[in-house]
């Protein structure tokens, strides 16, 4: 007989947001409150929006992080805005977590699990 494991993980879907001071210009062509959705690995646009290629690259690197359950006392939870990276662009990209999305793993790779048998008949 074999056990069937729990394959199943979770993820913060998440909401990466354009934040501008007020007065200040934004010089990547977005508009203040222009955003995406990550959940899992499939980035969403609202229709007619684009969003810049250098700002998706500031973000890209947290993202996985982010998204992934972490410390209440780890600086990956509590800090949210990333800096534009035109050092004269005064834009944030602030990243919100925004609910869970569970997952199996076997629905997201064929790597098995360690230390699983396969499913008989």
């Amino acid at each position: 007989m074999t056990h069937r494991t729990d394959d199943s993980f979770e993820l913060y879907d998440l909401r990466v947001e354009v934040i501008c001071p007020p007065g200040e210009r934004i010089l990547c062509g977005a508009k203040e409150g222009d955003h995406f959705i990550l959940e899992g690995e499939m980035l969403r646009l609202p229709p007619e929006q684009g969003f810049s290629i250098y700002s998706l690259a500031a973000v890209m690197p947290l993202l996985a992080a982010k998204q992934r359950v972490t410390s209440p006392n780890d600086w990956m939870t509590t800090d949210t805005d990333v800096a534009c990276p035109d050092p004269n662009c005064k834009t944030r990209l602030r990243i919100t977590r925004i609910g869970l999305r569970r997952f199996r793993h076997g629905e997201t790779t064929v790597v098995p699990l360690p230390n699983t048998e396969p499913e008989s008949d």
